[in-house]
């Protein structure tokens, strides 16, 4: 690879999106790349080993992008996932400032700009976010859903609030400081999971890092039926991937070096509230009492708290556990 793809050009933004079989959505997006204000970008579009027509489709802009004056650049890649396709992406990154847009979602024609703006005006920042809006991809009409709680968008300390997902980690709302970014990985890479991607960009940065919010909706977010979060998963299935976020929330602890038993505490609590939500989903009471108990060692509940949770788990049933368990559930605020 040519030494000069790692030099910082001062003002560029880098793209780096990763795509598998996004022969349908993947103009959109790219569209709307090439809609940006901004004068300076590079696109780096890594194709996750796709089986439809993905890799045509982004052929046919390279023309478009070089009108247009932007870098742009292809890797394929053998089919894993998403955090390893972005491993194949950032070694070309030769941006100032860094977005990881998904590959079926849309960014707004001052997206780019708005956040730029912000980090040189503000140097003391080393990232920035915007709020989002979701769309039928469909129809293209604004939805009032969301997948995700944009939480005290006055809050800069932000590492907590996405672990316990408080607030969001919609992938194209943050841009980072390219140098910034890479201390925290110098080779380049982030853990390569099947979940996340993500937690991997996000969370050590955000454990070092403020983060301001621009009180703007600059990016669309599809919702698409069959989407790759929107997949319902087998009990197994989820299970599994319950089991590698905890490996990879440890993962990223040991990045952060936290090691503060307080803070360690609080990564214990996420794990055990976790297990236990999808152990009552399930219905395995034993692994939802152990679940419970860890919760309630860890600082999680009160004594009374988890007493009170252990009665429901054991003796409620039939009716009364699917008329009135939900609302209690609610009443103590785990939904």
């Amino acid at each position: 690879m040519d030494q000069k793809q790692y030099e910082y050009n001062p003002g560029r933004v880098s793209v780096v999106t990763p795509v598998y079989n996004g022969e349908t959505h993947l103009s959109y997006m790219l569209d709307s790349i090439l809609s940006q204000t901004y004068p300076d970008m590079e696109m780096i579009l890594v194709d996750d080993g796709s089986s439809d027509g993905t890799v045509k489709v982004a052929k046919s802009y390279c023309e478009k992008f070089a009108a247009k004056g932007y870098g742009y650049r292809i890797v394929q890649a053998e089919h894993r996932n998403a955090s390893a396709a972005i491993n194949q992406g950032l070694p070309f990154v030769s941006g100032e400032y860094l977005i990881w847009p998904d590959s079926d979602d849309y960014l707004e024609p001052e997206s780019v700009r708005r956040r730029v703006d912000f980090l040189q005006k503000n140097p003391e920042y080393a990232c920035v976010r915007s709020l989002s809006y979701y769309y039928d991809a469909e129809t293209g009409e604004r939805s009032d859903k969301a997948d995700e709680q944009r939480g005290d968008t006055a809050k800069q300390d932000l590492f907590w609030d996405i672990l316990s997902s408080k607030t969001f980690v919609c992938c194209g709302c943050y841009m980072l400081r390219t140098k910034a970014f890479f201390e925290v990985y110098p080779k380049r890479q982030i853990p390569e999971y099947d979940v996340g991607q993500n937690f991997q960009m996000l969370l050590p940065f955000m454990y070092r890092h403020k983060c301001p919010t621009l009180e703007e909706e600059l990016y669309g977010v599809a919702m698409r039926e069959g989407s790759h979060s929107r997949t319902v998963l087998t009990q197994a299935q989820e299970e599994k991937k319950y089991r590698d976020y905890e490996k990879l929330v440890d993962d990223i602890a040991k990045n952060c070096r936290i090691t503060d038993r307080e803070e360690r505490k609080r990564i214990l609590c996420w794990k055990a509230r976790r297990r236990y939500k999808l152990a009552l989903k399930y219905g395995r009471k034993k692994a939802a009492a152990r679940a419970l108990l860890w919760l309630h060692r860890c600082g999680g509940f009160s004594a009374g708290e988890a007493l009170k949770e252990i009665i429901w788990l054991y003796f409620v049933n039939g009716w009364v556990e699917e008329n009135v368990y939900p609302i209690y559930l609610k009443i103590v605020g785990r939904k």
